[in-house]
Formats: C-alpha cells, structure tokens, sequence
C-alpha cells in the first residue's frame, strides 16, 4: 500500500498524506498531473472520475467529476497556483455543482504535494489547508481520510500497468 501516513490536525487545519511508490519522480508526477492517468486512479475505487478540463499551469483550472455507482455525479474543480514539474505542485479544490461551477457553500483546501525521489522510489507529500476548524470537519465528516487513501492506494496498479 502507497500510503505509509495520515494525519490531521485540527489546531494546523491540515490533513497529511504521505505516499511511497517503486517509480520515478518523472513517472509518479504523470500519474499526478496526466488527466487521463488521473482518470484510473482519482476518487475512491467505486467512483471514477472524468476530468472535462485539465489546464496544468498556474492559474489554470481542472473540472472533473465522479461517478457514484448508482450514477450520480458530484463535481469538483483545482485552480492550479504552482507546477514544477516533477517536484512540486499546488492548487485549490474546492466542490462543484451539476455545471461544475464552484459551490462556495463548500470547503476549499489549498494543497501542497511535494515529489521527492531516491534510488528510483518517489515519496509524495500531500498537505491540504483548510480555512476553518469548520471546514476541516466537515471532510472529515464526509470521509475524506478513507476516500483519499483508497484513491491514492490505487495507483501502484497503474505504475505497474
């Protein structure tokens, strides 16, 4: 399994992913940073995502959605704010409507992934942000602890593909 750490912190409004994969920095950021690699691997196992947009440049934006296994769709959208490839990336992400236009009633966290590599493994740090104590919870309310790590514990299949 990918994911060696989770932690969150309600004092930092943070949530930490750390990840670890038998691949190349190079390699890895595709995965990240590929819309259509992103397609096998973004959002738990049983709702797949479909990137409609995916503008990788800072202040770009990503559109995706996923979809349930009954069908329903939940959006979502990354305004991109750093892409130094294949060390560093960071955007916001926030939820998105039927349109995926931004929902502002929503949490947004701003996001930091850091790639680093050593004798062919690729380390990925993962902080999100949140702006409140608030909002923090609410993912957490909403599973996002089990959803990303079951999402992101996918794509040891896809480097091995």
């Amino acid at each position: 399994m990918p994911v060696r750490d989770v932690l969150h912190d309600l004092d930092t409004l943070t949530i930490t992913f750390t990840a670890e994969f038998a691949a190349t920095a190079n390699r890895v950021w595709e995965v990240y940073t590929n819309p259509r690699q992103l397609e096998r691997w973004f959002g738990p196992p049983t709702y797949p995502a479909t990137f409609v947009d995916h503008d990788l440049r800072p202040g770009g934006r990503a559109t995706y959605f996923m979809t349930s296994p009954e069908g329903e769709k939940f959006g979502g959208w990354w305004e991109f704010t750093t892409v130094e490839a294949p060390s560093h990336l960071a955007f916001d992400d926030g939820f998105a409507d039927a349109d995926l236009h931004p929902v502002d009633t929503m949490p947004v966290s701003h996001n930091d992934y850091r790639f680093s590599e050593d004798s062919g493994t690729t380390t990925v740090v993962t902080v999100s942000t949140y702006d409140s104590a608030e909002a923090l919870q609410k993912v957490l309310d909403m599973g996002v602890l089990d959803g990303a790590t079951m999402s992101i514990n996918q794509i040891d299949a896809l480097l091995r593909a």
